[in-house]
């Protein structure tokens, strides 16, 4: 979230705009892309920089009511990790009092 001060004290989010722009301009410099997202929005993104030559995978989850993913999203992707698996490796570690 981008935060504006100016009189109207606006704030305009624009992460998936930069996300878009970053992929773009990483696209001709890499192989694969992993996209943490499960927005439809995406999938135009991804079938632009498969274009380019990049396999895409998409991390999100089908496994939450309403799912995460989107149906479209998911068809365009090369590959689709579901998050859920991945819990185990990626979780933050709690000590316990002792």
């Amino acid at each position: 979230m981008r935060h504006y001060e100016d009189e109207s004290k606006r704030s305009r989010r624009s992460i998936g705009v930069d996300l878009a722009v970053d992929a773009l301009e990483i696209a001709p410099r890499v192989d694969a892309i992993f996209l943490f997202s499960g927005d439809g929005d995406f999938r135009v993104l991804v079938e632009t920089v498969q274009r380019l030559g990049v396999r895409v995978t998409v991390v999100s989850s089908t496994r939450t009511t309403p799912a995460m993913a989107s149906d479209e999203l998911r068809r365009q992707a090369d590959a689709f990790l579901e998050l859920a698996t991945l819990r185990k490796s990626i979780e933050r570690q709690t000590r316990r009092p002792g």
